[in-house]
């Protein structure tokens, strides 16, 4: 093998965390690398041809989730709505510049709905008596527009 790469950066390949991984259109291989996971998938309009497409990883999806969980926990009960709303929003305002390339929309959505549902739940756990939204507004709406929660 010629391992000119490992001699022109002068880096080292960890040869047992090291796999070959052939993404072809006929096959089902996946490829999960920085966060990404590359496949083929079929194309959307119906046509019988499958393109190369990159979308956030399982795995990082479940990693944003997960802070999202830690930012909302029920030990953080003290932190005004609006200040935890403007947390959130730069957090995942980072995370959604990251996560822009290729196919996104599904784990965006994933991961709206999540956030919408946690700020709910943090809303209902804030106080003796679960909160409200204004009479007139749906939860969404006063997550969205009064508190300000931009969506991915």
């Amino acid at each position: 093998m010629d391992y000119t790469v490992e001699k022109w950066l002068g880096l080292t390949i960890n040869r047992t965390k090291t796999r070959v991984v052939v993404l072809t259109p006929n096959g089902d291989a996946t490829l999960d690398f920085l966060g990404y996971t590359f496949r083929y998938d079929w194309d959307r309009r119906g046509r019988k041809q499958r393109f190369l497409t990159a979308v956030p990883s399982a795995k990082a999806v479940a990693r944003a989730k997960s802070e999202l969980r830690e930012m909302t926990d029920y030990r953080r009960c003290f932190v005004p709505l609006p200040d935890l709303v403007g947390t959130i929003n730069r957090k995942l305002r980072g995370w959604k510049a990251y996560f822009s390339f290729g196919h996104p929309r599904a784990a965006h959505r994933d991961i709206n709905r999540f956030a919408i549902e946690r700020l709910i739940l943090h809303a209902h756990r804030r106080s003796q008596r679960p909160s409200r939204p204004p009479t007139g507004k749906s939860y969404y709406s006063f997550i969205t527009h009064t508190l300000g929660y931009q969506l991915l």
